[in-house]
């Protein structure tokens, strides 16, 4: 239960930046990639911290790698076996009829549902600290990621309340990780290791293959090169509090 209300939690985080449209409805692309890098820069040391050192501690190398390699192949084929559309990168994956808005919320989706997954893992560990640094990183990146979804979706001329609704509607793939994620590592006390360094892997994926190419192909890449540096150090103090 504490699994999904967290997942859930965070994926709404999503529609909170989008919100920031009711009062400003341009940004500078070098801002949106200045956000986006400190997003990555949390999902980075979420990782790292959260996931993949709780995995090594009681998994093993040799479980934590085959984890980590498998939640990162999860998404690539995820990626190619979805249609899906990028407004940086145009569409994705298998042809589709679907309109390029509906592929747009499947790309939003299949980023969203490896964070959702961690969240979910995240609260099956003893460690409770760790499970609340995790779900309070995860829902502060997905504000600047819902303000980047939600400029987006202008190209498409919509209404602001419908970007707003569309956007907390991409955030719900979060809850289904999480549901997913909890249910996989609960199956066994050995299957948690795998579980957290898969969300592992299948979020670093997400974020080398999507997030950090993005922000740099706004422009400013040494604003969001520190936007990285400076989530990740937020993520990393968030980890060392003791709630």
């Amino acid at each position: 239960m504490a699994s999904f209300v967290a997942s859930l939690l965070t994926g709404l985080a999503t529609g909170f930046g989008a919100f920031l449209l009711l009062f400003k409805k341009e940004f500078p692309k070098s801002t949106i990639g200045l956000l986006l890098g400190f997003a990555a820069g949390i999902m980075l040391a979420a990782s790292f911290f959260s996931l993949l050192l709780p995995a090594l501690e009681t998994g093993g190398i040799f479980l934590t790698a085959v984890g980590f390699l498998a939640g990162a192949l999860f998404v690539y084929f995820l990626d190619r076996l979805i249609p899906h559309f990028h407004p940086a990168f145009g569409s994705e994956g298998p042809k589709s009829d679907l309109s390029k808005i509906w592929l747009f919320i499947l790309a939003i989706t299949i980023h969203n549902f490896p964070e959702g997954m961690a969240v979910g893992v995240g609260f099956l560990e003893k460690d409770i600290t760790k499970a609340l640094s995790l779900a309070l990183g995860i829902g502060l990146q997905n504000i600047p990621e819902g303000l980047s979804v939600a400029v987006s979706l202008i190209g498409f001329s919509l209404s602001t309340w419908k970007i707003i609704g569309i956007t907390f509607l991409t955030g719900l793939a979060e809850p289904i990780g999480g549901i997913i994620g909890a249910f996989l590592g609960s199956l066994s006390g050995s299957i948690l290791p795998f579980a957290l360094s898969f969300a592992a892997g299948a979020m670093i994926y997400v974020i080398s293959d999507e997030i950090i190419p993005e922000t740099h192909e706004k422009g400013g890449e040494g604003r969001a090169t520190f936007g990285v540096i400076t989530g990740f150090l937020l993520m990393m103090i968030f980890d060392a509090i003791k709630f």
